[in-house]
C-alpha cells in the first residue's frame, strides 16, 4: 500500500507520475528490505535465545509469541475493521483545528490504534468504549510526535524535516526518555560520561565501529548460548552485517520521503503562510542509528536474564525481541544519542514493559482465543508480545477505560482534551515565532547594504 499512497499524495502535490511513482517505489523497497534484515535477525537471535532459555532454565508463565499475532488481533475486530477511516478522521479534525500538526500517514502501525481499541472492545463488550480507547491512543500519539519532532530533526538530521514519527509504541517512551536523562544529569559521575556513536569510534578505534561491535555483540551472545566457535563466528558476522545493512536500507526510505516532503512545505508555505504541517511516517526510518542497534542486541540478552528476577513478572519476551529496536527512534533525540543513557532508557523501559505485558496478558489471550485461536501454541494458558502489551501507554488507556465506572474514562478524557489545548497552544506559538523570523528576514534583505554608514 505505501508505494500506492506516496504515487496518490505525490500526484496531488503536483510532482508527476514519475518522481512520484520512484519515491513510492524507494520507500517500497526500503520496507521489503528491512524486513528481509529484520527476519535474518530474528531467525539467528531466536534460536540463541532459545538456548539460553534451556541452559539457564528462564521459564515464565506467560509465552511472547510476537507483534504479528497482536497485528492479527488488532485488525480482527469490529474496532481493527474501521480503525484507518475513524483515524483519517481524527486526523484531519486535529489538524483543522490546530490540535496536530502531523499528517499521519504511516497506515501500516494503525494496528496500534487498533489493538488497544480491541482489547477494550473485548473486555467491555462495547464497541463505543474500543473506538474511544483507539481515538485517545491516537490523539495522544499524534501529539507526542508533534513535541517530538523538533528534537527528532535536530538529531537525525535535516532529511527529517518537516517529518514526525507517530507511532504509539515509540511515542510511549518519550516520558522515559525525558525523566531518566534528568535523573542521569543529577548523578554526580555517571552525568559525566559522554559516549555518542562518533566517540565510540574516537574512543575504541576501529572497535567502536559499527561493524565490530556488531561481532562482538555476537560473540557475547554466542558465549551465553554455549554455541561452537564455528555458530558463534557465524552469529557474529550476520549481527555485524546487520549493524551495517539496516542503515543502509534505511536511506531508501529518506530517498522515497524526501522529495514529498520538500514539495509538500513548498506549497504549504506558498498557500498557507504561517502554518505548518509534519508528515507522520514509520519510525523505520530513523532505527539504522548505530547507538539504537548496539543498544537494542545489548538489551536482548539483559532483560532476558532480569525478568526472571523482576517480582511480579511472569512475562518471558522471547519472539518480539528483535523489535525492542523499535523502544529507541524517539529515545535518542531526549539522550543525545548518549550510549550508556540510552541503555538505561530502554532497560528501565523494558523492566516497566513486562510488567504491563503480565498485567495484559489476562486479556491479550482472551482476544487472541477469540480472534485466531490457533496463534496459541499447544499446552500455553497465558500469551503477550512485547509490541503493543509492553507499552505502559497501552496498559494505562486500558486500565483507565476498563476500570473505575465512568471516573476512569473521565479522567483520561480530560488528560487528552489538557493535551490537545496544550499542543494548540504550542503550534500557535510555534507559527507565530516562525513567521516573525520570516518577515525579519525579508526585511533585512531589503535594506540595501550601503545604507548604513561605513564608519562605524
Amino acid at each position: 500500500m505505501m508505494p500506492i499512497i506516496f504515487l496518490i499524495f505525490g500526484i496531488i502535490l503536483g510532482m508527476g507520475i514519475g518522481k512520484s511513482l520512484k519515491s513510492g517505489l524507494s520507500v517500497g523497497v526500503g520496507f521489503v528490505g528491512l524486513s528481509v534484515i529484520t527476519q535474518l535477525l530474528t531467525d539467528n537471535i531466536g534460536p540463541a535465545v532459545n538456548a539460553m532459555v534451556k541452559i539457564y532454565k528462564l521459564h515464565l508463565h506467560t509465552l511472547d509469541i510476537g507483534w504479528p499475532a497482536a497485528s492479527t488481533v488488532a485488525f480482527g475486530t469490529q474496532v481493527g475493521a474501521i480503525i484507518i477511516p475513524l483515524g483519517l478522521i481524527v486526523n484531519v479534525i486535529m489538524l483543522l483545528t490546530r490540535t496536530t500538526k502531523t499528517l499521519n500517514i504511516d497506515l501500516w502501525n494503525y494496528w496500534h490504534f487498533a489493538f488497544i481499541g480491541s482489547i477494550v472492545s473485548i473486555a467491555t463488550k462495547s464497541f463505543g468504549w474500543g473506538a474511544f480507547a483507539a481515538i485517545v491512543t491516537y490523539i495522544v500519539t499524534l501529539i507526542g510526535a508533534d513535541r517530538s519532532q523538533k528534537a527528532v530533526e535536530k538529531f537525525y538530521g535535516k532529511d527529517l524535516t518537516g517529518i514526525s514519527l507517530p507511532q504509539a509504541f515509540c511515542v510511549t517512551y518519550i516520558p522515559f526518555a525525558i525523566a531518566i536523562n534528568w535523573i542521569i544529569e543529577h548523578i554526580p559521575g555517571l552525568n559525566k560520561i559522554d559516549l555518542d556513536a562518533d566517540k565510540m569510534k574516537k574512543r575504541f578505534g576501529i572497535l567502536g565501529d559499527p561493524i565490530f561491535l556488531g561481532v562482538i555483540i555476537g560473540m557475547i551472545i554466542g558465549f551465553l548460548a554455549h554455541y561452537t566457535v564455528a555458530k558463534t563466528l557465524q552469529l557474529s558476522i550476520i549481527l555485524a552485517a546487520v549493524m551495517v545493512l539496516i542503515p543502509r536500507i534505511t536511506a531508501l526510505f529518506i530517498e522515497g520521503l524526501k522529495p514529498i516532503s520538500e514539495r509538500s512545505q513548498k506549497l504549504i508555505a506558498k498557500h498557507l503562510p504561517g502554518r505548518s504541517f509534519n508528515i507522520g511516517m514509520s519510525p523505520a526510518l530513523v532505527i539504522g542509528h548505530p547507538v539504537t542497534l548496539v543498544c537494542s542486541l545489548l538489551l536482548i540478552p539483559t532483560i532476558l536474564f532480569l525478568s526472571v528476577i523482576i517480582p511480579g513478572n511472569k512475562f518471558l519476551p522471547l519472539a518480539s525481541l528483535s523489535g525492542l529496536i523499535y523502544i529507541f527512534p524517539l529515545v535518542l533525540p531526549y539522550t543525545k544519542g548518549n550510549v550508556v543513557r540510552t541503555f538505561l532508557v530502554g532497560l528501565i523501559s523494558m523492566i516497566v514493559g513486562v510488567l504491563s505485558a503480565t498485567a495484559l496478558a489476562g486479556i491479550f489471550t482472551t482476544a487472541v482465543k477469540l480472534v485466531q485461536a490457533s496463534l496459541i501454541p499447544a499446552a500455553t494458558t497465558s500469551v503477550a508480545s512485547v509490541d503493543f502489551a509492553a507499552s505502559p501507554l497501552a496498559w494505562l488507556v486500558y486500565e483507565l477505560t476498563t476500570n473505575l465506572n465512568l471516573i476512569g474514562p473521565s479522567i483520561i478524557g480530560v488528560m487528552v482534551i489538557a493535551l490537545m489545548i496544550f499542543n494548540r497552544r504550542q503550534i500557535i506559538k510555534e507559527e507565530k515565532l516562525a513567521k516573525a523570523a520570516e518577515l525579519a528576514q525579508i526585511q533585512t534583505k531589503e535594506i540595501p547594504h550601503d545604507s548604513f554608514p561605513t564608519n562605524v
